[in-house]
């Protein structure tokens, strides 16, 4: 099938972040006319606006990109043949809705990656564990054979919503590559719209759970569950979906091959079947093909032959919830054809991803633990089950609009003392004191990290664990989750 030429096409590109970027270096080479617009001002966009100088100001002729900053109006949609969200922009802006309205197509960077790219794709969602899984593929894919970018031999490249978008390196990819991508429920909410519907799920898919997530940007679980679900709509009999067997959606999904989303009102607001083979990955029972925690070992599990993949006390990555990342890994990495004894070289060596349990430093016997990734009370709930010693735990950040009451149980069996920061430390605090009322917990307020940091350091003994894992968003004071880890592990070793 031929692909769309976007030469001479107005596009017009939302969000001048990451995504944004790339959107706007691949329409570039494709010889669209471009305009980005950014709610923020100039002053807030420095570091983005310095790397389109060059397009913004070339040394003869038209600017390849015209700017709209400050807002979105809708003058953007006169001429206007494709509209492109980055990432953290809602569809459920009036200019994507009138977009709609008018008849615009929508896309953004992964739709438009799956469909021009000349190699398959691994893609790889859940409300949690998708980055370490994403990056646990791609090392498994590099240790049964394929190179990093740029070598002889054929690729993996690693991105999407994870580090580097991928869509304006499309020319460097060859067909006997395999992307392996990230995605996020931001990205999958508009693969329902795409032209070509067929062309955009990945060969293989894995969705890793499915709990209550990002409920302050979709209206409800319901849609949430729908966006995360498109990653698999249109899979065929050749592709693969991998599938968590633990939680009770993909669970359900796993067993019947049937996605079936129940709205509040207990209706179905969209059901579809499963038309690719079904992988299964848990710690339950193994049932079926896939890749299983059982007992003391991973296992393999296909075409009825059992193999053990490696030790559980061999696999250097802490916490249960680690092991499943490794077992969805494992399963990703099967339907592409690794083979165990590569897997299981990962898996005994890989120490992490930055901001997920990544220990900063032992100091004076206390170990000062990052986990900022940790943006819902459900991350937070898996951090503090990884560890057996004393926890002295910050939580705090931007509340997701997302139950805590689980999180407050558990902080009262496994936490010394809660130390709260940011937006959220009321509401945290007060779930905390209506978990146990009768046995109160030492809990101390502060206004920022900084001082949550030096407060934890003045009640941490040797022998405790220091976790950061706030349970909340960093948007109250930080751009994203990894400069808010960065300033914690800066302020951790000026203690």
């Amino acid at each position: 099938m031929a692909l769309e030429s976007f030469a001479g096409k107005h596009v017009v590109i939302l969000g001048l972040a990451r995504q944004g970027l790339a959107l706007t270096r691949f329409f570039v080479a494709q010889g669209a006319r471009i305009t980005v617009s950014d709610a923020a001002g100039p002053d807030q966009l420095q570091d983005a606006l310095a790397a389109l100088s060059g397009l913004l100001s070339p040394a003869q002729g038209e600017p390849a990109v015209r700017l709209a900053l400050g807002g979105h109006p809708l003058s953007l949609l006169e001429e206007c043949d494709l509209l492109c969200l980055s990432g953290g922009v809602p569809p459920q802006l009036p200019i994507v809705q009138e977009a709609r309205r008018r008849g615009i197509r929508l896309s953004n960077d992964s739709i438009l990656t799956l469909q021009r790219s000349p190699a398959p794709a691994v893609g790889i969602t859940g409300s949690s564990g998708k980055t370490t899984t994403t990056t646990l593929v791609g090392l498994m894919l590099e240790a049964g054979g394929l190179a990093k970018p740029g070598a002889d031999r054929p690729a993996v490249w690693v991105g999407g919503n994870i580090g580097t978008p991928l869509v304006d390196r499309l020319d460097q990819i060859r067909p006997a590559d395999w992307l392996v991508l990230e995605l996020s429920s931001f990205q999958l909410e508009l693969f329902d719209e795409a032209e070509g519907g067929s062309a955009i799920s990945p060969r293989v898919a894995a969705v890793l759970n499915v709990t209550p997530n990002h409920l302050d940007r979709h209206p409800s679980m319901a849609h949430y569950t729908a966006c995360k679900a498109n990653i698999v709509r249109w899979q065929g009999p050749e592709d693969v979906a991998v599938l968590g067997a633990d939680n009770p959606i993909t669970g359900a999904w796993l067993r019947t091959g049937q996605v079936a989303i129940e709205a509040d009102v207990g209706q179905p607001v969209r059901s579809f079947p499963i038309r690719s083979r079904r992988l299964g990955f848990g710690a339950s029972e193994p049932t079926g093909d896939g890749c299983w925690v059982a007992r003391d070992r991973i296992l393999l599990r296909l075409d009825g032959r059992e193999q053990t993949v490696v030790t559980t006390e061999a696999v250097r990555l802490r916490g249960a919830h680690n092991l499943l990342n490794i077992a969805a890994a494992c399963a990703a990495a099967a339907a592409v054809g690794v083979e165990p004894a590569a897997m299981a070289e990962v898996a005994r060596t890989f120490a992490g991803v930055p901001h997920r349990l990544e220990l900063v430093r032992e100091h004076r016997g206390v170990r000062w633990i990052n986990d900022s990734i940790a943006t819902s009370p459900e991350r937070a709930i898996a951090a503090l089950r990884s560890f057996h010693e004393p926890i002295v735990l910050l939580a705090g950040g931007r509340d997701k609009k997302l139950p805590w009451e689980e999180f407050a149980a558990l902080v009262h069996r496994r936490v010394k003392h809660l130390v709260l920061f940011g937006e959220a430390a009321e509401l945290i605090g007060r779930a905390v004191a209506q978990a146990d009322p009768a046995s109160p917990l030492p809990i101390t307020r502060c206004r920022d990290l900084a001082e949550a940091v030096q407060a934890a350091a003045g009640v941490a003994e040797p022998g405790d664990v220091v976790l950061l894992s706030p349970g909340g968003t960093s948007f109250d004071a930080y751009k994203d989750f990894e400069a808010r880890g960065r300033h914690f592990r800066e302020l951790v070793h000026q203690l």
